[in-house]
């Protein structure tokens, strides 16, 4: 007998002249138009763009369903009355209108909260300051290569709302959740992974501590026999074992763990009761750097109840790595270009660092996020032979680099550049062979780019230029 769902088949009959607010028409709402129309549900769009902002093809779209809208810098304004309210990750639960309308009575939720709510998949769901989609896609090629039928979304892969029809008890739902999705959810992934908490999005979020409470939600609603995946070496995560409700599992690249899987002299080891199992062997993977060999155990400890650890090695062994992290780009006369773009971080860009042994070029800066740069300096200082820094934070970096350079006593090469293209030349006219030259900007993209992976292609692109 076919499967049939339930909880979306009730859920699609609720929505029949529902009044509905879709707010954001960013790529996670954009299949809510067609949807709820077919549903009959009575829908008003809301977005800070101005109508010639939105694209053409969207705004004749929601002529032709006759939706309500209202756009640009008032665009709230009118967000009153709604039964069910769709959030995009920019528009956070805590602004003043949504938490009106939640007091009125008003459902908040989001495309990705009600996949997990509605599928009827097994879900595994990662989130962490850094390795997010590296965990992610190494979940999704494991269980891929065990031979489950899998759906990847959330900050990668695609909206999964209109794919829930399709989903069955059977298969796996990965998903890569941000603070921002994560933030007023109530629901929580059967199996939940946190890769590392560290500052980041201080821009946003009103404290450090907002944004940890909101990587909790990914566990917060487990239930006894779900999973809970964190970090034992971060010092943030090792202690959310303490409010699990579910099974922990550790994983560690420093300590010798009685149970979790480690790093252990270039041996990725799982350990049960103190028994140490060989998995794999750091010289057979393709990634580089401690901080993946760390994402690799934590994909193992994920995938642990669903795959066996020889299918799992095959998968990490023929794993190459996801664009723009650590991506080799081109050797030029000698010198091997690594783009780092997804690198919007200090954490991100030393994990960077330290994951070479050659002398390295460094290009970084960019869009401030309120970080603090002072712990960048002393890795810089030790494995970067030239500076070139652009952006926003520039100023910031330099700073936190020339007191640490006073403090020891050092000099350094900085260049200050006013454009990619320019640090690309510099680095040109820098590097020496047997060099490397690693783009990790350390910071977020949005003062020159409009993303961090339209940073790395314009990067790419100019490397191959030469």
């Amino acid at each position: 007998m076919e499967f049939q769902n339930k909880k979306l088949e009730e859920f699609n009959k609720f929505l029949k002249n529902r009044k509905v607010a879709i707010i954001g028409l960013g790529v996670s709402n954009l299949p809510l138009i067609d949807y709820l129309y077919e549903k009959g549900a009575n829908v008003t769009v809301f977005d800070e763009k101005t109508i010639d902002e939105i694209p053409k093809e969207i705004m004749d779209k929601i002529t032709k369903y006759a939706f309500k809208f209202s756009l640009g810098i008032y665009y709230l304004e009118k967000l009153s009355g709604f039964d069910l309210i769709f959030r995009s990750p920019s528009c956070l639960p805590t602004i003043p209108q949504l938490v009106e309308e939640e007091k009125r009575g008003a459902i908040i939720t989001s495309e990705i909260e009600l996949v997990i709510k509605m599928t009827p998949s097994k879900v595994i769901g990662v989130t962490g300051s850094d390795g997010k989609t590296t965990t992610t896609t190494l979940i999704y090629e494991i269980l891929k290569h065990a031979g489950y039928n899998c759906f990847l979304g959330g900050n990668i892969g695609v909206p999964l709302f209109t794919k829930i029809k399709d989903m069955k008890p059977e298969d796996i739902v990965i998903l890569e959740l941000s603070s921002f999705q994560l933030m007023g959810m109530g629901i929580s992934p059967n199996i939940s992974v946190i890769t590392n908490i560290s500052p980041n999005h201080l821009n946003i979020h009103k404290d450090y501590q907002e944004y940890i409470d909101s990587k909790k939600n990914i566990f917060k609603y487990q239930y006894q026999d779900d999973t809970l995946v964190i970090n034992y070496d971060n010092e943030v995560t090792k202690h959310f074992s303490e409010e699990a409700k579910g099974k922990v599992i550790y994983f560690s690249s420093h300590a010798k763990l009685e149970d979790g899987f480690i790093v252990d002299n270039d041996i990725i080891k799982e350990c049960e009761a103190g028994l140490r199992k060989h998995i794999i062997n750091v010289k057979n993977i393709k990634l580089r750097g401690m901080h993946n060999f760390e994402n690799i155990c934590a994909a193992l400890a994920a995938t642990k109840t669903l795959v066996d650890s020889e299918i799992a090695t095959q998968a990490i062994e023929n794993f190459k790595g996801v664009e723009h992290r650590l991506e080799l780009v081109k050797e030029i006369d000698g010198v091997k270009w690594y783009n780092d773009s997804v690198s919007s971080s200090p954490t991100r860009t030393i994990a960077g660092l330290n994951s070479y042994d050659e002398q390295i070029v460094l290009i970084a800066g960019g869009y401030d996020k309120n970080l603090d740069y002072t712990p960048i300096a002393k890795p810089i200082i030790e494995k970067v032979k030239t500076l070139i820094l652009i952006g926003q934070t520039s100023g910031k970096i330099f700073e936190a680099v020339k007191q640490e350079l006073e403090n020891q006593n050092k000099k350094l090469n900085i260049y200050m550049c006013n454009s990619l293209e320019e640090a690309v030349l510099t680095a040109k006219k820098s590097a020496k062979q047997g060099q490397i030259v690693l783009f990790s900007p350390a910071s977020a993209s949005f003062d020159m780019f409009k993303n961090f992976a339209d940073r790395g292609e314009k990067f790419k692109n100019l490397v191959k230029q030469i």
